[in-house]
Order: C-alpha cells, then structure tokens, then sequence
C-alpha cells in the first residue's frame, strides 16, 4: 500500500486499513480495487493548499489539522421529533445519523412499483452488478483529493433507482443529520441516483445538524459524493438542501451525467457550516440534453461557503442555464467559480451562466469567477457576475411608507432570494426553506452610507 505519506492525511489510510479488513470480511471484494486506487491517489495529491488554483479561496488547514474518526452505528440516538426541525413531511424517506444509514428512521411506502431506494451497502450486497455498472464511473477522483478520499472510505449512503418508465410522482428525500458524538467524526456519505430512460423523479438531498449547541466547540466532517445517472428522456429534479451545524466541515461533490434528450434541474441550497464547499458537475454527453442549475448561499459571521460548478456540453444542441445568487454579512466570505465548457463538435450549445452576491456588511467578501471555455464555433454562450449592496433608493421608499429599518433590509434581502427559492416545486419544502429564510436572515449592521442616504 502507500508507504509514504504526510502526517495530516497519515490516519486516513489507518481508516483505509480497519475498513478494508471490515469489508474482506463481508464479502464486498469487487470494490478492493478501487478503493486501493482511490486511496493511493490520495496519498498522492493529499489536502489542497491555496498554490492550487481550483483551492485558491478555500483554506481546508483546518480539515487537514483535526484528527477525526469514523463513527460507529447506533453511537447517536435520534427520534422522530429531532426531524422536525426540517419541517419534514415528504413521505419518501431515507434517514443517516452521523453517516449510517437508520431503517427505524426512514418510509418508503409511497414509493410506486419500477422503483427501488434503500442503503447503498445493502445494494452492492444484493444487486452488486447494478451498483458497480454506474459507482465511481462519472465522479473522478484523478484531481480531486476528497473525491478520491470518499471513494477509498465509502461505505454507506443512498442508492436510488426508477426503472424505464416509472414515475415518481412523491419527492424521495435523503436527510442526513449530524449529531454530537463526543469527539471529532467524520462521514464519507456516497450516494447513487440512477434514473432510466423515460423516467421522471424528484431527489432532495438535505443535511442538518441537530442536537447542537451555539457553543457546541467539536468539529465533525462531512465528506459526501453523489453520482447521478440520468437516462434518455428522463427527467431529474435534484435539490440539495446544505443546513449543518456551527460546527461542521462540508465538502461535497455532486456529479451529474445526462444523457440523449433528458432534463435535469439541480439546486444547491447553503444555509449552514463553519466552512463549507461544493462542487457541482454536469455533463451534457447526449444530443439535446438540457441542464439548470441554480444555487442560494446565505452566510454570516466567520462562515465560509465555496461553490465550484461545471457545465460540460459534450454534445450539440444543448441548452444550460445557471443561476447562483449568495448573501454575506458579518465577515463571511464566499466562493462562486463556474466554468461552462464547450468541447469540439458541441455546435449548437446554448448557455447561460449568472452569479449574483448581496453584501450586507463591509467586511463580507465574495471571490466570483465565471468562466467560458469554448472549443466549438456554431454556440451561443453568456457568463456575468455582480456584486453589490440593497439599493439606497428601495429603502428610503420602504422606510417612507413606515417600515422600519431593519425590516426594509429584510424584505428586500428576501426579495433577492426568493427568486431562486420560487423555482423548486416540492411546495413543503420551498414553504419550509422561505420560513427558514425569512427568520434566519443575516442581521445586517446599519451602514452609515445607509442611513446618510435614508436620512435625505
């Protein structure tokens, strides 16, 4: 195995070796040679630094200094009642405490036939040839240290699949939650949605921390991947909803791969986490393949949220659309850097790339880059990006028909946000989401370029 390694990415391959001996143990040697591969390329790259350019912004030292731990089944008690804060009443429902999967937890009784959902380490257990037909296919791990570490590490998470034809008309949900486990944890959730021609579903992926103090000082980690295989003429709706703790480390992966004539539409939702990144991918590899994908980040304090998208047109006559908008007060900072890439022979691609911030304090920073990379001539392609604050002349009009102050800020922050909150259809949880948002909004200072401007 490695026989060099640097000391912060030493104890993962301790991790590497219990679990290789757990799994031998179960039978679950198909994978050995991946998960040798994965951890050998982790080795390799080890954690990003900010020389790397796609890292430049997001300092993860403080990853890479804590000794966490894998967690154990059944180390936390959650019940029912600790769901609620979600709001949670989708009936489809696949529950993992601190990375294990929960069957007391989850219901899956309105699934319809055609569709399968349950825990991934019961698939490859039971339908091994299906699981590793599509696992670790599209999300590459070649570039990507935490790619390449949950890929070594994976050992629970969703797998979803809606056969030819089927249609889910109910959302199926995949709630993760964090719970305080003494010491620092870490999680490496891999997910697999499959979706087969002409078939059609609703996927929300949602994490939340629960149990947590304001002054909770133990870190935990979420490592998470979710690989998304998407027919001919299907349709995928995907919503990952981001609300961990104070205290949580989140990096994700979302990898989506289209195929002829399919729709997806993905949103990636960030309320929460001390320090947060996520990287959403996209691959448009079949004629006519259409992708959206929107994004709402809201953060305050010392919180720091990274969002990393690409939108591949490998195809021609495929339409993109893209729409990430971020709201920063106190000294959080924020991270959009998205590319859409046009290969050769791609004619045809229509796309659209937007990322608008909000900043509600002085001392909040945004780093936004977008980005065109285009290797065909017959495409129509757009990208901008604007940063700003609430206009002096929408408050002073709210303040004139007598709202106050820190109400005028409020609505219109939400204002900026619900324009992306409006476009999920699952209506309990975009009900939800708006509730969160309109209770939760940061509480901007008053700037005094504020008040000079509503005091004229």
């Amino acid at each position: 195995m490695v026989t060099t390694m640097k000391p912060e990415t030493q104890i993962y391959l301790a991790h590497f070796e219990a679990l290789k001996k757990r799994l031998d143990a179960n039978g679950l040697l198909p994978l050995s040679a991946l998960r040798h591969r994965a951890m050998e390329r982790f080795a390799a790259l080890g954690f990003p630094t900010l020389k790397h350019e796609e890292w430049k912004y997001t300092n993860v030292a403080p990853i890479a200094r804590v000794a966490f731990q894998p967690t154990e089944r059944g180390g936390s008690a959650v019940q029912e009642r600790d769901l609620k804060p979600l709001g949670d009443v989708m009936r489809c429902r696949l529950v993992f405490v601190n990375g294990h999967f929960a069957p007391h937890l989850s219901t899956l009784d309105a699934l319809p036939s055609g569709v399968r959902a349950g825990s991934l380490a019961d698939a490859l257990r039971s339908d091994s040839a299906t699981v590793e037909a599509h696992l670790a296919q599209y999300a590459a791990f070649d570039h990507h240290p935490f790619v390449a570490l949950n890929t070594a590490l994976m050992e629970e998470g969703a797998f979803v699949h809606v056969r030819r034809g089927a249609v889910v008309e109910e959302p199926i949900h995949l709630l993760l939650v964090s719970t305080p486990n003494g010491a620092p944890w870490v999680a490496h959730p891999r997910h697999l949605i499959v979706l087969d021609e002409n078939s059609q579903a609703t996927v929300v992926e949602t994490y939340i921390g629960s149990g947590w103090t304001a002054t909770e000082g133990c870190p935990y980690f979420t490592n998470a991947v979710t690989e998304i295989v998407v027919g001919e003429n299907a349709v995928l709706d995907h919503i990952k909803v981001q609300r961990e703790s104070a205290a949580a480390f989140h990096i994700a992966t979302v990898q989506l791969q289209l195929s002829r004539s399919s729709t997806v539409t993905s949103f990636s939702i960030s309320l929460g986490g001390a320090l947060v990144r996520n990287d959403i991918n996209a691959v448009l590899g079949g004629e006519g393949a259409e992708a959206t994908l929107n994004g709402l980040y809201v953060a305050s304090g010392t919180q720091h949220v990274d969002h990393h998208t690409l939108i591949v047109h490998a195809q021609p006559h495929c339409p993109s659309h893209e729409l990430y908008k971020g709201i920063l007060d106190g000294k959080a900072t924020a991270v959009f850097n998205g590319k859409i890439h046009v290969r050769p022979g791609a004619q045809k691609t229509d796309a659209k790339q937007t990322n608008q911030n909000l900043l509600l304090s002085r001392d909040a920073t945004i780093n936004t880059k977008p980005q065109l990379e285009i290797y065909a001539d017959d495409v129509r392609c757009t990208h901008g990006a604007t940063v700003g604050q609430l206009d002096a002349d929408a408050l002073f009009y709210l303040r004139s028909r007598g709202i106050g102050a820190a109400e005028a800020r409020a609505l219109l922050t939400y204002a900026f946000a619900s324009d992306i909150l409006n476009r999920i259809k699952v209506e309990s949880l975009r009900t939800r989401l708006e509730e969160l948002l309109f209770t939760h909004l940061p509480q901007s200072s008053v700037e005094r370029v504020e008040d000079e401007a509503l005091a004229r």
